[in-house]
C-alpha cells in the first residue's frame, strides 16, 4: 500500500495547526518546529513588544539566510515549502 498521510498536530508561535505529512516526514517537521519555536523566544526577548507575525517573520528571514550561508538552501526550501504548503491547506479547509 502506498504511503499514507497522517494527521499531526503542529504549534507555530502561539497557533495550533492539523496538518497531514507522510509517516517518513513527521521527524523532519516536528524537529523544524522545534527550531522556529526556539527561535520565537529568542526573539521575543531580544525584540520585546512586537506581535506575533512580527517574530514568525523575523525567524522566517533568520532560517532563509541560515540555510542560504550553509549551502543548504535548496534542500530547507523543499522541506519549508512542505510545511508551509501544508499549513496552507489546512487553514483554507478551516476557512
Amino acid at each position: 500500500m502506498p504511503d499514507q498521510l497522517i494527521p499531526i498536530n503542529i504549534l507555530i508561535g502561539d497557533r495550533t495547526y492539523r496538518i497531514k505529512s507522510l509517516p517518513d516526514d513527521e521527524e523532519v517537521i516536528r524537529k523544524t518546529l522545534k527550531i522556529i519555536n526556539d527561535k520565537i523566544i529568542e526573539f521575543k526577548t531580544q525584540f520585546a513588544g512586537k506581535d506575533m507575525q512580527d517574530y514568525i517573520a523575523m525567524v522566517l528571514i533568520w532560517y532563509a539566510t541560515q540555510a542560504a550561508s550553509t549551502g543548504n538552501n535548496q534542500h530547507v526550501e523543499g522541506e519549508f515549502e512542505k510545511i508551509l504548503s501544508g499549513i496552507e491547506d489546512q487553514i483554507d479547509k478551516a476557512l
